[in-house]
């Protein structure tokens, strides 16, 4: 089984930005709020044919969130932010997960809808870039996910149907399953399936997931 998964989020903990979101706002949750416009905006434009860089998208949203708090940003700032982005930890059932699904012979890449740059320094900045076989960016296809030409550069390069979306987002579950692939949805804190689209797994952990898979 080809495992594709998520990065932000479903892999890397974004709560390390708390602080700094909180120090640039004075909100404690401010982060969350910059977040969920991020997502919103690359959605948005996604939804309306268009493509934008991920990475724009967030120093955007991240002005926008601090105006919001009467707070104005600077490039140093900003700097910041990207710095933070690329330095995530793992969340702490990460590892294990990926050794389990390794072991039991399963491919395991990552998709995500930040540049791919991003997503290389991400990862080896967490310890986990050993553990991908190969590190997929929307931006290679100037699409953002949930649309489908992310989640089909994936299953055209390793040229297969049977592949398994596993991320901490519905939409992004809903993007996989359109185009044929099952998911698989990581249900950290406060996040569900899309109504009306239960995934065809669903775990509490990682671990528990790939104990399912494997």
């Amino acid at each position: 089984m080809l495992c594709v998964f998520d990065v932000n989020e479903t892999l890397l903990d974004l709560r390390a930005l708390d602080p700094l979101f909180r120090e640039l706002t004075g909100s404690p949750t401010a982060r969350r709020e910059w977040f969920a416009l991020v997502v919103h905006t690359a959605l948005a434009v996604t939804a309306a044919g268009g493509y934008r860089d991920f990475a724009e998208i967030a120093g955007l949203a991240a002005v926008d969130t601090a105006d919001r708090y009467g707070r104005e940003l600077t490039a140093n700032d900003l700097a910041r932010i990207g710095d933070g982005l690329r330095s995530l930890p793992a969340h702490a059932d990460v590892d294990e997960a990926l050794r389990t699904l390794k072991r039991a012979g399963h491919q395991v890449v990552a998709l995500t809808n930040s540049p791919l740059a991003t997503a290389e320094a991400q990862l080896q900045n967490a310890g986990l870039a050993k553990r991908f076989d190969r590190i997929f960016s929307a931006q290679q296809v100037s699409r953002l996910k949930p649309a489908p030409e992310p989640y089909r550069q994936v299953l055209n390069a390793h040229r297969t149907t049977k592949a398994v979306m596993i991320a901490a987002h519905g939409w992004d579950l809903a993007g996989a399953e359109a185009v044929g692939m099952e998911t698989a949805l990581i249900a950290r804190t406060g996040q569900r399936t899309l109504p009306g689209r239960p995934a065809t797994h669903t775990a509490t952990s990682l671990p528990e997931l790939a104990a399912e898979i494997s």
